[in-house]
């Protein structure tokens, strides 16, 4: 992948398909290697004619499977001024140097403007705190390289440079990372640790949805393992994911009859409302995300406390 902008308003980054690529679709493929970028996004691109091939000419057929070697440039418009307000919302913040931020965020913050979220979101705290964030991988989520559900804690990073995002966005997309959750379970999985590696995707019944499809999907994988029994027939469970699919660890745990307590899209609800005390939402923690600094090279490694609604759920399991 080239970082490197043709010219100060625009900037094209430069693939090549490696062998052994899964994805069905070249548009799949595309948004694997550039996550900053939607399969929405990269579509609108390549019908603008901003996506060409080896020879220059423009790709127009994204429903083809990528091909090993096939080389593709795909050009991003100058980034459209945002009209996003910085407001003055805490951070926890871990870590922070010119080029990376790494923070604990908390449960019920959005982390970018979307619908029915226009403000009180992750990017304006981050506007405020960080004036020089705007443009920074685009206008709407400037920054952002990775994201966490509303209602899931815990570590994120943030990228405060064009470098510094690129690198970040490079380490996600070939995993060049460690990224540890920590879930409460209804019930212990069965085996206490294992690995699951299957297709997720929009569940065909339910839009709403993700889903382990039996076709089309894409790569998930998820290593679990038990870490402590806890009172209420609850269970303390660590996730490491090679992947970071929508809802991944949410629907893994679920197809292991153990759904993620407060989960009210994929769990138990009248389960958890016998809970002492009910949860507030799903209990899900990004406990631990370790990677080299994007720019310096150096390990980092970058832990989130529990937060405390997790506390009354632990007994006298060490947190």
């Amino acid at each position: 992948m080239s970082d490197a902008p043709e010219n100060e308003a625009e900037e094209t980054f430069t693939l090549t398909v490696e062998a052994g690529a899964d994805e069905r679709r070249l548009d799949q493929w595309l948004a694997r290697r550039l996550p900053e970028l939607t399969r929405s996004r990269i579509q609108a691109l390549a019908r603008q004619g901003r996506l060409t091939d080896a020879t220059g000419g423009p790709v127009a057929k994204l429903s083809a499977a990528p091909i090993p070697g096939a080389t593709y440039a795909l050009t991003l418009p100058p980034a459209e001024p945002t009209d996003l307000i910085p407001e003055d919302i805490p951070l926890t913040i871990l870590y922070e140097d010119a080029d990376l931020l790494a923070l604990d965020k908390p449960a019920g913050l959005v982390v970018h403007p979307a619908c029915g979220h226009t403000h009180g979101t992750l990017v304006n705290a981050l506007l405020f705190h960080c004036p020089d964030l705007r443009g920074i991988g685009g206008a709407q989520r400037p920054g952002i390289v990775h994201r966490l559900d509303m209602d899931t804690s815990g570590v994120m990073v943030v990228a405060k440079t064009d470098r510094a995002f690129q690198g970040l966005a490079r380490a996600f997309a070939e995993h060049d990372l460690e990224k540890r959750y920590v879930a409460i379970t209804q019930g212990a999985p069965k085996p206490p640790s294992g690995t699951l590696d299957t297709p997720i995707g929009r569940s065909p019944a339910n839009r709403q949805k993700m889903a382990i499809l039996r076709a089309g999907g894409r790569r998930a994988i998820t290593h679990w393992r038990t870490l402590a029994t806890l009172p209420q027939g609850l269970a303390r469970v660590e996730c490491l994911i090679e992947t970071g699919r929508t809802h991944q660890i949410r629907v893994h745990l679920a197809s292991l009859g153990t759904p993620i307590v407060g989960d009210a899209l994929y769990g138990k609800p009248a389960l958890d409302r016998r809970l002492a005390p009910p949860p507030a939402r799903q209990l899900l923690h990004a406990r631990r995300l370790a990677l080299r600094h994007p720019v310096t090279g150096e390990p980092l490694r970058f832990e989130a406390p529990f937060p405390a609604d997790f506390l009354p759920y632990l007994g006298d399991a060490t947190p």
